[in-house]
């Protein structure tokens, strides 16, 4: 399971404590069942002749109303691309509608693509070599995403405030995570958070994110940063425009389906003292 979505399992009494438009997948459906469905939706819609921020925007909420699934990736025995759509976490429910998107853009709209996109997606270089190939930390899966040519990050463009953080809540909570029994993959992964934790990133602060939200764009990817020890990213979601104000489409522990914020991201974040702002990664349209 990825920190962003282990976190709000850990710390969910700690910092949670306080105070639909689409037909969500049924858990009887299976998988493939569920990604026809989406498809045959990209079609009734036309959206691989659209921008692909309308195909994730048409995607996710397609997704309202779905379970929140903790450890909606965490299967027995090896590594292997565990596909879950029946069920979602924070980081699933992004990685699932990237998939989609970029398949309909593509015109492959099949489920072996599916798998495909989701595998390149997931793990680093798009390779599944054991545990520590998957792409545990947002901020990683963001900067590995940019260098496969999926996504641009906009810190800078959205005049964000650069930093270094460092990262070692995996290695620091061993405990949850089952896989960090084995030796050698906690020593890849703290070799993982040394790197991450020297690397620039950029980030808006929430009281900085009025100023520019305008500049952000309907399925840009949202990374919410936190001030916990070690941590990087502590949930995502999509920007999503509704009624003239961004809001945040997301799946959340607190409320146990995915849905879109009553409340703008602005007024969300300042809810959470622990969420200090956001990294902001934009779909770029696939080439075949």
């Amino acid at each position: 399971m990825r920190p962003a979505c282990t976190t709000f399992l850990i710390l969910s009494m700690v910092l949670l404590s306080r105070p639909a438009c689409a037909q969500p997948p049924s858990l009887a459906e299976s998988d493939e069942a569920i990604c026809k469905n989406k498809f045959t939706l990209a079609v009734r819609e036309s959206l691989a002749q659209k921008p692909i921020a309308d195909a994730m925007i048409a995607v996710g909420t397609s997704f309202i109303g779905t379970p929140y699934v903790a450890y909606a990736l965490e299967e027995p025995g090896q590594e292997h691309l565990v596909i879950n759509l029946r069920g979602l976490d924070c980081v699933s429910f992004v990685e699932n509608t990237l998939t989609l998107s970029r398949c309909i853009k593509l015109h492959r709209m099949t489920f072996e693509e599916f798998k495909k996109q989701l595998q390149c997606i997931r793990y680093r270089s798009g390779i599944i070599d054991k545990y520590p190939s998957r792409l545990h930390y947002f901020s990683d899966w963001i900067g590995d995403n940019v260098t496969k040519g999926i996504a641009q990050d906009m810190g800078k463009e959205l005049d964000g405030i650069s930093f270094t953080k460092e990262t070692n809540f995996m290695s620091t909570h061993r405990s949850s995570y089952r896989q960090l029994t084995d030796e050698e993959f906690l020593r890849e992964i703290k070799n993982q958070e040394v790197a991450l934790g020297s690397t620039n990133r950029f980030y808006i602060p929430k009281e900085e994110l009025a100023a520019v939200q305008d500049r952000i764009h309907n399925g840009d990817i949202i990374g919410i940063t936190t001030s916990v020890d070690g941590l990087d990213i502590a949930h995502t979601g999509l920007a999503i425009w509704s009624g003239g104000e961004l809001k945040f489409l997301h799946a959340p522990l607190s409320k146990g389906i995915v849905q879109i914020t009553e409340q703008s991201l602005v007024e969300y974040l300042r809810q959470y003292r622990n969420h200090t702002g956001i990294m902001v990664a934009r779909p770029l349209e696939p080439v075949p």
